[in-house]
């Protein structure tokens, strides 16, 4: 058996949670609005229960339909009846449930007063055996009603509006071929069609029992006939003989029904599957409790959604777990009621709890928070028990604990906001609640002019805990207007808004006119919709024609423009719509430049009959009473329907008219429909508007009539028994607007906001018939240019204007606007500045006392720091008595205000003690005053030194300066002041840290201090002085930061082109209300006949009408309200010279000459005048003067202007003897002109016209192999002399010969000529090398040589080059130490004669002897000092002079140095001396001795040693013991003797001579070797016999 397709794919849906897309919580909430349609009958049982017994009703009811519809053919003639019952129920709640329709929405009308053949019953119960446990024992769920109504039209969103179209269709088709359920009396005709009606349903239902049906009756005649039907149908069948008449009908129903089902099943087809699932939405939330320590609480919640949602219950965000405190928690959900208890509550259950439902379609959360309190006296339960009502009256809690009051602040708060259609945009803020609740969070609501705002697809609201957000995802001009966040905490809420302009977005086509906004229906029926919008602002700079609707059927994407021409009227009736269906619809303006872009949408509209099912919505139900037993009566004869009544015109324009009236009473019980007709005044020829379509509805849109005409209508109803009679004629309608066009508004009056808005008020439009609000348009005074200010009509007579150019004037305009167009324009108003609005200012500060006398004082203080946008008029001083330090009192010291800072009070008791009080006044009125004054006393000052000064303030801040100004003293003592003292210290310095900056007094009263470190903060005071001496310093001025801010500007002097000079500043740091003020030596401009000073925005400009020497000083600008913000500008003579040349170039204009006329000569010799100007126009003529006679371009001058580098020439060929003179060159550009002069004459004009001629000898020169560079010398790092020069226009035959002293040369290597550089190397450069080499180059072109004199200054200038050379290879002197003392020595590449050697020590030339010399040997240059003593410590410095610079080389010999060298040089030494006495043998003793034996061996050798030397003897490496044989012997010191008397074979060995003394020791060895004769005669012999047997 088939399932519907949405049962088919959502079967499983439980299970889908387990899927991994949904394993995670989902986090957007996506509430939506509750439906409005409610059950109209039944118990709270039935309207609560589980979405479950909707599946199972679905499932069944489709089964059944199907299966009924499967045999149709086969038992259509004893079930016709039944089956088309039952089927067209089924189908309708099949088609309602898979929408994801409530029983509220899927009911159907009550046609209890129609008449059908076949009577019908209750369907049976298809709950589940759980469920129906649920129920209570005395209640039946009912699955269908008689007496159910269908409410339509009253939804909101596009979902609920398909919805509600689809139930309503399938309804009326069931309903419409006169099928539904009916009641009779006619006890036959009941019994009849109770059996037949039973039958079908036992087929088709397995569920149901009839005991049930029986035991939930309560009307006792309706039970005993059920029970008298039940029994018949188990004992016969019931046949009945139709008639043909009642047989044609069957055959008509089922045709409809086959009609019904196929439309139906298109109209499924058309819809998305994602339409009939439904996210969770809570129908009721949990309400948050606040309890008692041991008390219950029980929290509550129904959801709805399809499938049915899932509901988890969390405490502090972690979810609640029943088994892990059993009797803790019980979660209960029964009937669609989710339910959470709390048994025994302590102090631990005070927390926020959650209610989470979740299914396919999304999850959604609702909060609630409990508090329990605990009682702080004595703790008696059976209060608690009781309940809160026995609670002491004293106890009262809030629903937020104890807390009596919450402070609501926002900060990091949104602020006036611009955006653009089609942008994203965010709007939040930091919410701060004190005393701040844990787990408690405050309500937050948005408004948007004063209207809620719900999240939806255009804007979603966000709560992070401490911050509220609301986002825009697409922005629409419909979002513009004021924003309020409100934040609620218990009965504590505050509140702040802020305006959000949206600007349209770029048109498409240049000059097409802005989206419409607002896209609305007004009324919607069967036949046709009304749509309204708003018009724009922008036209596009063209009136708008009208406007095209376009409609787009919900679920498609297709639109189509609704009006062939464009409507004027912002009203317009759509028709041709299908009934049932829902649009959607979007607005376009139209001017001559083309379509703009579309409006946003509208909501989506279904076609339907609002007058039908408003009558639905207000007819009363009857209880459910468990069954339905139904019986009817034939249907009598039709009745013909009466006239409609209360016609009449609702809507009247020149392009339609729409009638509206009401149904007859008399009417009959099919439906009826409506004719239209009309005629034209004054006539009776009435004519059918609607011949072809019928109208079902009692309202009609009437288009193509006569605009101007005057007309009648009137309406006829029609059913199937005919035509009625028709209405009473509406009264003479002329076709046009009835609304007009508003009057423009009056009165248009613009007043100061902030430094960037403006408020514009008006008087609204008189006469103004539906009214939409008013545009204001703005602009800039002299631009001619209007741009809106809002694109959202406003409402009221008042609207602020944002976003507008600090310092601008503007100009505004407003129109009225209604659905009939927009007004014309007021009148413009008067130009204002934008700048902030201006306040009282703030109070003044530092009171101080500056004179005293005996019945009066002098106060001083300082300005305030806020003027409130307006100059400073005056001031105001309260003072009072204090006695014993009570104060008495406040008193006015003065009635009129006074304008300086200070004020003399006259009439005080003396030695009486007084405190003061001073408040500032300006247009907006007087400020708060001061605070209190010390205690000042009123007694006559006779000091001699003067009092303090006042008015101490500083400006100018730069990180190093400042500058300081101050007002003389009230008080000048018995003298008067010559002078002032400036003093300064750090801020956080002590007292005694205060320094003078000045040594002697000024007479200024203004300083600039100069050296200030940057980033420190000082104070600074100043002190007065006269004859007598010093007086008190002034109050404290700062503490300043020394500091050039960022984008410190500074005072620009300027000469415009009409030679006028100004000063001028800007400021970037200026606050709303600061204003410039300039100054001459720091004394006010303000009334100086010879100054003119202009303002505007952030600049200033004061300009000097006749500057002249009584102009010079210093010129500053303060900007006020700022922290110090100035600058100043010195202008002495030198500067007054500058300026005035300055502006009488400005004023006389020259062309401007970048380079004076000059001339040069170019390769072939010719002659180049030219000169260069600044800029060229294309306008600038040139006129060629020579010796005052104007030559023009020939022959013999060629002239060239390049207007874009501004070069001017003249080409001469050759210069001859009579071009010699002088050259102008005379410019004229407009009024503008410029000249140059050259003057050729003498010796000037002769050495140019040699220099022609040479340059014509070097180009012919240069046609052949020639040098590009001449002969040259160049040391290279090697100390070596190359000889080089550059050739050009050389090839393989050209030949390049060297010369010496007219002495050819010889090359080795011949030149490649690769880079065309010849070189010749000299190594080892010396006098010798001296003389004149000569190069040639040759070929068959011709030749050319260079030479080069190396002989007298030359060779002395290349020597000496070659000396520093050498000189600069030295290498850093180094310290040797040798046997005889220490050695400083350089190396150098190699060494002259020339180069000079000079030695110092300790700055002090040395002089050379035997103990300290200087030499050369090989490349090292040294200086010995033999046995170096202590005096020879200290700096060395080598010297080595190349002829023309000294080249030093230093070495330090001291310190651990010297200690080094001089200890090594003593080693050394001692190693000498050593060496030198050492014991040595000199000589005498062989290395070999061969002797004979018996023969006698006497040795000699001469020994040398100081002291004299030990001898002794070794044979074999042992020492030889003297002996008679072998005797030794030592004499003199200086001879040793070794003999033995008669030497043998045993006197062979290796012998040694050992001398030693205290240096050292010397072994001389020899060998003796000792043959006898006759074994050496036989080895003789054998010798040769050896030789022969090698021969052999």
């Amino acid at each position: 058996m088939s399932l519907p397709f949405y049962q088919r794919l959502h079967q499983h849906y439980d299970s889908s949670y387990r899927n991994r897309d949904l394993r995670s919580t989902m986090s957007q909430y996506q509430e939506e609005k509750k439906s409005s349609a409610i059950y109209t009958h039944g118990s709270t049982a039935y309207s609560s229960r589980s979405s479950a017994a909707h599946r199972q009703e679905s499932e069944a009811f489709s089964q059944a339909s199907t299966a009924s519809y499967q045999q149709q053919a086969s038992r259509a003639a004893e079930s016709t009846h039944a089956f088309a019952a039952s089927r067209k129920t089924a189908s309708a709640y099949d088609y309602g449930y898979s929408h994801g329709l409530t029983d509220s929405s899927l009911m159907l009308e009550d046609y209890s007063s129609k008449l059908s053949p076949q009577a019908k019953r209750a369907k049976k119960s298809l709950l589940s055996g759980e469920e129906k446990e649920n129920l209570p024992s005395d209640y039946m769920v009912p699955i269908f009603s008689g007496r159910q109504m269908h409410v339509s039209g009253i939804t909101d969103t596009e979902e609920e509006r398909i919805k509600e179209a689809a139930a309503y269709i399938a309804q009326r088709n069931l309903l419409a071929s006169e099928e539904g359920i009916t009641a009779s009396k006619q006890s036959a005709i009941s019994k009849q069609s109770a059996v037949s009606t039973q039958s079908a349903v036992s087929k088709q239902s397995a569920v149901s029992k009839q005991s049930a049906v029986s035991k939930q009756s309560s009307v006792s005649k309706q039970s005993s006939v059920s029970k008298q039907s039940t029994s018949t149908l188990h004992q016969e069948e019931a046949f009945e003989k139709k008639s043909r008449k009642v047989a044609i009908r069957e055959k008509a129903e089922r045709v409809s029904l086959t009609k019904t089902l196929e439309e139906t099943e298109a109209f499924h087809r058309k819809l998305n599957e994602d339409h009939l699932l439904h996210a969770p939405d809570f129908v009721i939330k949990p309400r948050s409790h606040t309890v008692w320590e041991k008390e219950s609480v029980k929290l509550h919640c129904s959801v709805s959604g399809w499938p049915e949602p899932r509901v988890t219950w969390y405490k502090n965000q972690v979810p609640i777990n029943v088994h892990a405190n059993p009797g803790k928690y019980i979660i209960e959900s029964r009937y669609g009621m989710h339910t959470l208890e709390i048994n025994a509550c302590d102090f631990e259950d005070t927390a926020q709890y959650r209610a989470s439902a979740m299914n396919v379609k999304g999850e959604l959360s609702a909060y609630a928070s409990v508090v329990v309190k605990r009682y702080k006296g004595e703790f008696d339960e059976t209060r608690f028990r009781a309940g809160v009502s026995t609670l002491p009256l004293s106890f009262g809690v809030t629903p937020y604990g104890y807390a009596s009051k919450f402070e609501i602040h926002f900060d990091d708060k949104f602020d006036v906001s611009f955006g653009r259609e089609g942008e994203t945009m965010s709007l939040g803020c930091r919410v701060v609640i004190t005393p701040e609740i844990k787990h408690f969070q405050p309500e937050i609501q948005w408004y948007r002019n004063g209207a809620p705002i719900s999240s939806s697809k255009w804007v979603q609201t966000l709560w992070s805990g401490d911050r509220a957000t609301l986002t825009f995802s697409h922005l629409n001009k419909e979002d513009e207007g004021l924003y309020t966040i409100r934040v609620r905490m218990g009965e504590y809420y505050e509140q702040y808004s802020a305006y959000v302009f949206v600007r349209d977005a770029d048109a498409e086509i240049e000059g097409a006119p802005a989206s419409p906004l607002d896209v609305m229906c007004l009324d919607a029926n069967k036949d046709y919709i009304i749509i309204s919008w708003k018009q724009p602002a922008v036209d596009g700079g063209s009136p708008i024609l009208g406007y095209f609707i376009d409609k787009c059927e919900v679920g498609t994407d297709s639109w189509s423009q609704c009006n062939d021409t464009p409507v004027k009227f912002a009203r317009f009736p759509v028709t041709g719509l299908i009934e049932g269906r829902s649009y959607i619809f979007r607005v376009r303006a139209v001017n001559k430049n083309g379509i703009g872009l579309p409006s946003r949408v509208s909501e989506p509209v279904a076609a339907l009959d609002p007058a039908e099912k408003a009558r639905l919505k207000s007819r009363p139900s009857a209880p459910w009473t468990g069954q339905i037993i139904v019986t009817e009566e034939e249907p009598s004869e039709g009745i013909i329907p009466g006239p409609p009544t209360d016609l009449s015109v609702t809507e009247a324009t020149r392009s339609y008219v729409v009638l509206s009236w009401k149904p007859p009473s008399q009417r009959g019980h099919e439906g009826i429909l409506y004719f239209v007709e009309k005629c034209e005044a004054g006539t009776e020829n009435w004519q059918r508007v609607n011949t072809e379509l019928p109208v079902k509805s009692p309202r009609f849109a009437l288009f193509d009539l006569a605009e101007g005409k005057s007309y009648r209508f009137r309406v006829r109803c029609s059913n199937s028994a005919g035509v009625g009679e028709p209405s009473e004629a509406t009264e003479v309608t002329v076709v046009g607007d009835k609304l007009d066009i508003p009057k423009p508004p009056g009165k248009i009056i613009p007043s100061r906001n902030t430094d960037t808005s403006v408020v514009v008020s008006w008087e609204e439009s008189k006469d103004a018939k539906e009214l939409v609000g008013y545009y204001i348009e703005s602009s800039v005074v002299g631009s001619g240019k209007w741009e809106p200010c809002n694109n959202n009509p406003v409402k009221g007579p008042r609207f602020t204007c944002h976003g507008l150019a600090t310092g601008q004037s503007y100009i505004f305009r407003v129109r009225a606007v209604n659905a009939a167009g927009l007004s014309e324009y007021s009148q413009e108003s008067e130009a204002i500045e934008v700048k902030a609005a201006i306040a009282a200012p703030s109070p003044p500060c530092d009171i101080t006392c500056l004179e005293s006398f005996r019945d009066s004082m002098v106060l001083g203080w300082k300005q305030p720091d806020k003027t409130g946008g307006a100059e400073i008029t005056g001031y105001y001083v309260n003072y009072r008595e204090v006695i014993d330090g009570v104060p008495g009192r406040w008193r006015e010291a003065n009635i009129k205000a006074v304008s300086d800072e200070a004020y003399k009070i006259s009439n005080l008791k003396e030695n009486m003690v007084y405190q003061f009080q001073v408040a500032a006044m300006n247009i907006a009125g007087l400020g708060e005053p001061s605070a209190v004054s010390a205690c000042f006393k009123c007694e006559e000052w006779t000091i001699a030194v003067p009092g303090p000064p006042h008015n101490v303030k500083y400006n100018e801040v730069r990180k190093t300066s400042l500058v300081l100004q101050w007002k003389p003293p009230i008080h000048s003592g018995r003298t008067p002041v010559t002078g002032y003292f400036v003093d300064l210290k750090e801020a956080h310095a002590k007292d005694d840290q205060w320094r003078g900056l000045n040594k002697a007094a000024i007479k200024n009263t203004y300083l600039r201090v100069q050296g200030l470190k940057e980033g420190v903060s000082y104070v600074l005071r100043v002190r007065a002085v006269n004859q007598a001496g010093v007086g008190k310093p002034s109050e404290l001025a700062g503490p300043v930061v020394a500091e050039t801010r960022p984008g410190t500007k500074e005072v620009v002097v300027n000469v415009d082109d009409d030679g006028v000079i100004s000063l001028n500043f800007e400021c970037d740091q200026m606050a709303p209300n600061s204003q410039f003020n300039w100054s001459k030596d720091y004394v006010s401009t303000e009334d100086s006949p010879r100054l003119e000073v202009e303002s505007k925005g952030n600049k200033t400009k004061m300009t000097f009408k006749d500057l002249g020497t009584e102009d010079l000083g210093i010129y500053s600008c303060d900007v006020t309200d700022t922290d110090g913000i100035g600058s100043s500008y010195l202008i002495d003579e030198e500067e007054l010279k500058r300026l005035l040349a300055l502006s009488q170039e400005h004023k006389f204009p020259t062309v401007p000459i970048k380079s004076e006329l000059a001339v040069e000569i170019l390769e072939k010799g010719q002659v180049r005048f030219w000169m260069q100007a600044e800029k060229l126009s294309g306008n600038t003529k040139v006129t060629y003067i020579f010796n005052d006679k104007e030559i023009f371009e020939g022959p013999k001058y060629k002239m060239h202007i390049d207007r874009n580098t501004g070069i001017i020439e003249m080409f001469m060929e050759k210069l001859q003897d009579e071009d010699e003179g002088t050259y102008t060159f005379q410019l004229q550009d407009g009024k503008a002109t410029g000249h140059s002069t050259l003057v050729l004459i003498g010796d000037v004009y002769k050495k140019l016209q040699k220099e022609a001629e040479f340059q014509r000898q070097e180009w012919i020169r240069k046609q052949g192999p020639h040098f590009a560079e001449y002969l040259s010398w160049e040391v290279t790092g090697e100390c070596n002399v190359l000889l080089k020069c550059k050739v050009a226009n050389i090839k393989k035959e050209t030949h390049i010969v060297w010369y010496k002293d007219e002495r050819e040369i010889s090359v080795d290597e011949k030149h490649d000529f690769k880079d065309g550089i010849c070189t010749l190397l000299i190594t080892e450069f010396s006098k010798k090398d001296a003389g004149i080499y000569e190069v040639i180059l040759k070929d068959d072109r011709g030749k050319d040589k260079s030479r080069l004199k190396l002989v007298d200054e030359a060779f002395k200038e290349l020597m000496s080059e070659v000396c520093k050379t050498i000189a600069l290879s030295a290498t850093d002197l180094k310290i040797q130490s040798t046997a005889e003392g220490i050695r400083l020595y350089s190396f150098v590449t190699y060494y002259l004669d020339d180069l000079k050697v000079n030695w110092s020590h300790n700055g002090t030339p040395i002089k050379y002897s035997d103990r300290v010399k200087s030499g050369v040997t090989g490349e090292q240059i040294w200086l010995q000092i033999s046995e170096p003593t202590p005096n020879d410590k200290g700096k060395y410095v080598m010297e080595l002079f190349d002829g023309k610079t000294g080249h030093l080389k230093t070495v330090d010999l001291s310190g651990q140095a010297y200690d080094e060298a001089y200890a090594e040089f003593q080693r050394l030494k001692q190693a000498a001396i050593a060496e030198k006495n050492r014991a040595r043998v000199v000589g005498g003793l062989p290395d070999v001795v061969t002797i004979q034996e018996g023969k006698a061996l006497n040795l000699t050798c001469i020994v040398w040693g100081d002291p004299t030397p030990e001898v002794s003897w070794l044979k074999n490496e042992k020492p030889l013991v003297p002996d008679d044989h072998c005797s030794v012997r030592f004499e003199a010191g200086k001879t040793a003797y070794f003999t033995i008397s008669g030497v043998s074979t045993a006197d062979s060995g290796k012998y040694g001579l050992v001398v030693k003394n205290k240096y050292g020791s010397e072994i001389s060895d020899f060998t003796i070797s000792v043959f006898i004769p006759e074994e050496e005669a036989r080895k003789a012999t054998e010798q040769p016999q050896k030789g022969n047997k090698k021969a052999k």
